[in-house]
């Protein structure tokens, strides 16, 4: 898919149009080889640049060649995974390239991402497709804040399971923490180049036009710089926590498997009693008129013993 956007110069008005042009900003998604084509040509740009972020291997980086610009880095996205009776959530990092030369700034992403759609959608202030650079460093903000939120998401999402997995004995709980875990090593991972991407722009001329633009970039960096604390500090958490409550599993099957156990030893007892009686030879209370109830209440009472002498125990 491909969309393109301007901003008017007299009245600063964001809004889409048709041609490819100067202090355009052109957006691709899951871009298709002819609409790659038609972005190099029309916008002069190498077409190995726009396919750059088209791998989801893809780390982040910055390249220079000529009037081009290429700027990689790696943007959290939400994965809803389906399954049985159910749907999952996952999250996940993508590359995000930036592409831009003397006139044109183009975005490239497999899939819709939150830090883009609040641009097209003016949530952000000040956004001008003119300004490329200023524009490219909110971008970046804008990325380090959506770590920021997810990785809150992911500490309620954390909370709300263990608050499940003290009444459960299943595995289900234990999963979500895993891929919860998993979205925590690709939040740390991609955090970690985006940062030293960061520390690389810091240093380049094209970014240091306007005193604005710098406090972007240096806001931009501590807010990465807190989304890895938050990472490290949650995967901390969380690795211990599935240690803890898997043992809090095996301690739950295991008192049931006592209690269940317990049960039987005391029901056994009826029965034993029961088999005893039915046998064909001479048995106690044979010949006594009341010798059923006898039975019965010899049972009943041995059955209560037991039963007390195991509750004191603990076994029920």
């Amino acid at each position: 898919m491909i969309y393109i956007l301007k901003t008017d110069l007299e009245t600063n008005e964001t809004k889409e149009v048709e041609v490819i042009g100067k202090g355009c900003w052109v957006i691709l998604k899951d871009p298709t080889d002819t609409e790659i084509e038609r972005v190099a040509k029309e916008g002069k740009f190498t077409a190995d640049f726009l396919r750059a972020a088209l791998d989801k291997e893809e780390s982040s980086r910055i390249e220079i060649e000529g009037s081009e610009i290429l700027i990689i880095l790696d943007i959290p996205v939400i994965n809803y995974i389906e399954k049985i009776k159910e749907k999952s959530v996952q999250y996940i990092t993508l590359p995000l390239g930036i592409i831009l030369n003397d006139n044109i700034i183009v975005t490239v992403c497999l899939v819709e991402n939150k830090s883009v759609e609040d641009f097209v959608t003016s949530k952000i202030k000040s956004f001008f497709t003119y300004k490329k650079s200023r524009f490219i460093l909110q971008l970046l903000l804008s990325v380090s804040n959506y770590y920021l939120k997810y990785l809150k998401q992911i500490d309620k999402t954390c909370q709300i399971i263990e608050n499940s997995l003290h009444r459960s004995m299943k595995n289900k709980e234990l999963f979500q923490l895993l891929s919860l875990e998993k979205s925590l090593v690709y939040f740390s991972t991609s955090l970690k180049a985006n940062e030293a991407l960061l520390e690389k722009m810091l240093k380049l001329k094209f970014l240091k036009q306007y005193p604005e633009d710098e406090d972007l970039l240096e806001d931009a960096i501590i807010e990465n710089k807190q989304a890895i604390e938050m990472a490290n500090i949650y995967s901390n958490i969380l690795s211990g926590t599935m240690d803890a409550f898997a043992s809090i599993i095996n301690n739950n099957l295991n008192m049931v498997m006592k209690i269940l156990t317990s049960i039987t030893i005391v029901m056994s007892v009826p029965t034993i009693i029961g088999s005893f009686f039915g046998m064909n030879v001479m048995v106690p209370f044979g010949g006594f008129r009341f010798g059923f109830l006898t039975v019965i209440l010899i049972t009943g009472a041995i059955t209560g013993v037991v039963a007390y002498i195991l509750a004191k125990k603990n076994m029920f």
